[in-house]
């Protein structure tokens, strides 16, 4: 039986040792991950300033970002290998360190993986309060309706609710009872949020406090979005019946963003989503080696391979959602106009 594109591709890749073990990399990335977040905690500690606490609150969102994309690389396998060692590393950087299960991110994170931007199958485009398609749009009721409509100004900022969004549904997802490992879930998930708000009361009180948590946790969810949002977002969304085979699924349905020393530390090697849905086992620091390998593979199988600029990303993301909500926007003599010309 004749290999598929995708496994003649995946050979190719493994062939020049893309998928070897990376721990020298990864070594250095958490140890200097974790020295930022000492330093942040020292901050809070020892300075009484509580304006300046509130740029601390910034420059925690920032490592709250390379945090989740150091747990995204565990749930992927690219850290370790093992199950015991994946699990323990899960529990320590998405349920202590980010308030975050890592199960129910990993359960969530899979289903994207398997079907990106396929309608009814991709939680990522499942949103209520966003609408990737025009049927989407038409169907949001009362104030989903009315956010959607103007969604392409409003977008931006409803990603500050990112930062809360995946703790509410962790903890729901644990009293769900559907967890595998409850009780170290929990357990480690509790500990973050004790020692995060004692922490915080402590040293700058209850009101300075939620003002503290409440500029953090906005900003992260600023910082994830603008992280995740140029992967698919405004990229074609495919029906659930589709027939595309593992490689177009995946390759037609991301974008890229051009590679840079700084994009790969904004984006946590993600601006090479391409390759990270094809490869996602494959660790972070060799997605830009493989890159050739797979533009050249595409252009030899007539695959399009989007590649684009950070600013161009948001020009094609904003101008699909001002364009599916169009509907919404209609005045009602527009509307009825439309449904007269429809045929019956």
């Amino acid at each position: 039986m004749p290999k598929s594109d995708y496994a003649t591709l995946k050979q190719l890749a493994r062939e020049r040792g893309l998928f070897d073990p990376q721990p020298v990399y990864y070594t250095v990335k958490i140890t200097l991950t974790l020295v930022l977040l000492a330093g942040c905690v020292a901050f809070l500690i020892l300075v009484h300033d509580r304006w300046l606490q509130l740029l601390n609150a910034g420059f925690l969102a920032m490592i709250d970002a390379q945090l989740g994309f150091i747990a995204h690389d565990v749930g992927h396998r690219q850290v370790f290998r093992g199950r015991w060692s994946n699990l323990v590393a899960g529990l320590i950087f998405g349920n202590l360190l980010l308030g975050m299960s890592e199960e129910w991110w990993i359960d969530k994170h899979n289903r994207h993986h398997s079907s990106p931007n396929v309608l009814d199958h991709d939680p990522d485009i499942d949103v209520p309060v966003i609408a990737f398609t025009e049927e989407q749009a038409l169907a949001k009721r009362g104030l989903a309706r009315v956010i959607v409509r103007y969604q392409k100004y409003l977008y931006i900022p409803i990603t500050a609710l990112l930062g809360l969004s995946p703790r509410n549904l962790s903890v729901r997802f644990l009293l769900r009872k559907e967890s595998r490992h409850p009780v170290p879930e929990a357990l480690f998930l509790a500990a973050h949020f004790l020692l995060y708000f004692g922490l915080l009361f402590v040293t700058l009180g209850v009101g300075w406090g939620l003002l503290f948590f409440a500029i953090h946790h906005a900003l992260s969810g600023m910082f994830l979005g603008s992280a995740f949002a140029p992967n698919h977002k405004g990229m074609p969304v495919l029906d659930a019946d589709n027939q595309l085979d593992f490689l177009r699924r995946q390759v037609l349905t991301s974008r890229n963003i051009v590679g840079h020393p700084i994009t790969d530390f904004w984006y946590g090697g993600l601006n090479y989503q391409i390759e990270h849905h094809l490869f996602p086992s494959m660790a972070r620091n060799r997605l830009h080696d493989v890159q050739g390998l797979v533009k050249d593979y595409c252009r030899a199988l007539a695959i399009p391979y989007h590649e684009t600029s950070v600013l161009q990303s948001y020009r094609e993301i904003l101008g699909e959602l001002h364009r599916v909500s169009a509907p919404l926007r209609l005045t009602a003599a527009e509307a009825s106009k439309v449904d007269a010309s429809s045929p019956i």
